[in-house]
């Protein structure tokens, strides 16, 4: 073993000479919000698509929360999609933050921003995205310069009614 010294993009460039700004999507950056919420129906069957909210993909995601009534039985993948004037509304990737998350107990304000990551070890929103646009995030080569969609995709239908809401925390890109 060895004892190391290990600095953050934001610290190296604080100590570079002559120093180097740090963009603000990782130093400094402001906090902004965006909310969803839909109605979940008591016949919502697998594979509907609750659309909550759209992101730029030069966006950095901070933090995403599940607020939901109890739904019985309804689970449901979060993820991307593209907004449906593009694609035709196509899957981007359908669990990049959470995968089959319980939506059958309340929850209010749980974090989701990367449970997939946790439960399939490296797939999806993971820990080392964190100081990423959601491009890169998603792996891309180049910002698209677009919108997506975050969305709930049911993996286990919806027996019961009740409200779904999402609060998506990000630092804008620009």
């Amino acid at each position: 073993m060895a004892v190391v010294t290990t600095k953050s993009t934001g610290v190296t460039n604080a100590d570079a000479l002559p120093q180097t700004l740090s963009p603000q999507r990782i130093d400094g950056g402001r906090l902004r919000e965006r909310v969803g919420v839909i109605e979940a129906g008591a016949a919502d069957s697998i594979g509907s698509v609750y659309r909550l909210m759209r992101i730029n993909s030069v966006d950095r995601i901070s933090r995403l929360l599940l607020s939901c009534d109890a739904i019985t039985t309804a689970a449901g993948n979060i993820g991307l999609y593209d907004v449906t004037a593009v694609n035709a509304g196509a899957v981007v990737d359908a669990d990049f933050f959470a995968s089959a998350q319980d939506l059958s107990a309340a929850l209010v304000n749980t974090d989701v921003t990367h449970e997939a990551d946790a439960a399939d070890a490296g797939a999806g929103f993971g820990l080392a995205d964190i100081e990423k646009p959601l491009w890169q995030a998603l792996g891309l080569a180049a910002d698209p310069g677009k919108q997506y969609d975050v969305a709930i995709t049911l993996t286990a239908a919806a027996t019961g009614a009740g409200t779904v809401s999402l609060k998506l925390q990000y630092i804008d890109g620009n």
